[in-house]
């Protein structure tokens, strides 16, 4: 059996004990040439902690099994002066890891110097550098400063030249640029990659089915993504069917929405929805979007809306616009939205403010998405503003009208099975004066629960809505309701708050996510009534 070796060290100075427990030196070896490479790599650890000069004087035999390492230590010194080539690194950059920076230099503290340089060159191979190398040269002792040259070993700037999609041969290619940020032509960045593979892989329509790979050529970088087609078309809904009372004819009520996504291989969406009470009201809504027309940022949007209450009145939506895709997460639009309503009351009806009315309306508004990796919830937050600037023409007389709505919404992850999301919708229109048939109209699953849909009307109205998540598990989660609204209607000179609680559950199945929600909706000045609750069923089931 090989006896064991051991290496003590010292040096001019006293070596203290967090010193030496810093450098981590082996003192236990089998062999003599092993424990004679660690006596000498001392040095190069004890550089690190700012002693400069420190060197290995002697490695002597003390006794048969043990030896002593002798240091030249020199002064210590807390920080390093650093010159630079200020085009490489902006100022902001460096102030990332120094707390001194100037056009030509920075300071850096000696224990902090490594974890320093490997920040920029993380920064190098951001910026396409990804064979760039970072060192300390030429390093001198000036005035008891310790002064060197930012060097840089192996530089090349790497662009992205052409993106292989593999698997998915027709997917839309204007995603690539526009919706993941992936352009052909700027710098090369494996971080950023595997953040924008990520982006596609929320898409809906497509996943990846492994990591990107990256072929470097002499000239050339190319970058292969391997995706996937994924259906993702959505059914969400339940029917009804009743009698009326007093016409006994059968009443179709209940709650149908159709969504269609990319079924032509162009990220195109239609969106077909249906809801409808008996003989209270009904809502139809129509839409179509193309996105990156013509391979550019810009996209198209269509929509219809018609809404009919009772026998009072339906006002039909038109709506055109334009977006631009600003970066993947950010959008803006614009364009043209119509109204139309007609009043179906043969006789005034005292306290119903219904006309007849054409209003055009010029639209402007932005969205933000924040997704994250998610089944149940993929979106951690979402942001929508919309603005309205127009007129409405009634009985040959014209008035200046403002709309304006704005929803932001975000999940609070506490922990795997724990979060808490929170909502809010606000919306206001402008006006001298106001028609029943013009109002907002909320309540319901889709705003705030435990009322009708679309059962309250209001010139200006907020709601907030706030949920106690727990998820058992990606197919199955419970969760708190608790809805805070007010509103105002101009038109009865009406101000008053909502509330309303309950609980909900989540439950994917075969067929889709089933929603069932419980909910108990009041006014400030009712008492609470357990008539008022109502139950939300929903299923979406995605084919």
């Amino acid at each position: 059996m090989a006896q064991k070796l051991y290496l003590e060290i010292s040096a001019e100075k006293p070596i203290s004990e967090t010193l030496k427990d810093s450098l981590s030196t082996t003192t236990v070896f089998n062999d003599y040439s092993s424990l004679q490479e660690e006596a000498e790599r001392v040095p190069t650890q004890l550089q690190r902690f700012g002693f400069i000069a420190a060197e290995l004087k002697s490695l002597s035999k003390k006794t048969d099994t043990t030896y002593h390492a002798f240091y030249n230590m020199g002064p210590k010194f807390t920080y390093i002066k650093v010159y630079h080539n200020n085009e490489i690194f902006s100022r902001k950059q460096l102030q990332r890891i120094s707390n001194e920076v100037t056009d030509n230099y920075f300071i850096l503290d000696f224990e902090t110097a490594e974890q320093a340089l490997q920040e920029l060159n993380n920064l190098q191979t951001e910026n396409g550098n990804s064979f760039a190398r970072l060192r300390l040269g030429n390093l001198i002792i000036e005035d008891n400063i310790v002064i060197a040259q930012l060097e840089t070993e192996g530089e090349q700037i790497r662009t992205l030249d052409s993106i292989v999609v593999k698997g998915y041969e027709k997917f839309p290619k204007s995603f690539l640029k526009y919706y993941a940020g992936l352009k052909k032509g700027k710098p090369f960045s494996k971080t950023k990659l595997l953040k924008q593979n990520t982006i596609i892989d929320n898409l809906g329509f497509a996943s990846t089915t492994k990591s990107p790979e990256i072929l470097f050529r002499k000239e050339t970088t190319v970058a292969y993504l391997y995706l996937e087609k994924q259906n993702n078309n959505l059914f969400d809904g339940i029917l009804g069917f009743a009698t009326d009372e007093t016409t006994q004819r059968l009443q179709l009520n209940g709650y149908i929405n159709l969504e269609l996504n990319n079924n032509l291989n162009f990220g195109e969406q239609l969106i077909v929805n249906y809801k409808a009470d008996g003989n209270e009201q009904q809502n139809f809504r129509a839409k179509v979007t193309m996105p990156y027309i013509l391979k550019s940022p810009f996209g198209v949007g269509l929509e219809l809306k018609i809404f009919k209450r009772d026998s009072t009145f339906v006002t039909t939506e038109q709506l055109a616009q334009i977006s631009y895709q600003i970066n993947p997460i950010s959008s803006v639009y614009g364009g043209y939205k119509g109204y139309e309503s007609n009043n179906l009351l043969d006789l005034a009806v005292a306290g119903t403010a219904v006309e007849d009315y054409t209003s055009k309306f010029l639209i402007t508004g932005g969205t933000l998405v924040l997704p994250q990796e998610s089944a149940l919830f993929p979106k951690k937050t979402e942001l929508q503003l919309q603005t309205e600037i127009g007129s409405r023409e009634s009985k040959g007389t014209n008035e200046d009208q403002l709309r304006g709505l704005i929803t932001v919404n975000h999940i609070f992850n506490l922990n795997d099975t724990n979060a808490i999301y929170l909502q809010n919708t606000t919306g206001a229109l402008l006006s001298d004066t106001y028609f029943t048939n013009e109002l907002f109209r909320f309540g319901g699953i889709n705003s705030i629960r435990g009322f009708n849909e679309n059962s309250i009307d209001a010139s200006l109205y907020s709601v907030l809505n706030t949920e106690y998540r727990y998820i058992f598990n990606q197919g199955l989660y419970l969760h708190s309701i608790i809805d805070l609204g007010y509103f105002e209607n101009d038109i009865l000179e009406v101000k008053e708050k909502l509330y309303s609680f309950g609980i909900g559950l989540g439950l994917q199945t075969r067929g889709g996510l089933l929603r069932f929600n419980l909910a108990n909706g009041n006014s400030e000045n009712q008492d609470f009534r357990f008539s008022n609750t109502k139950i939300h069923l929903s299923l979406t089931s995605r084919f």
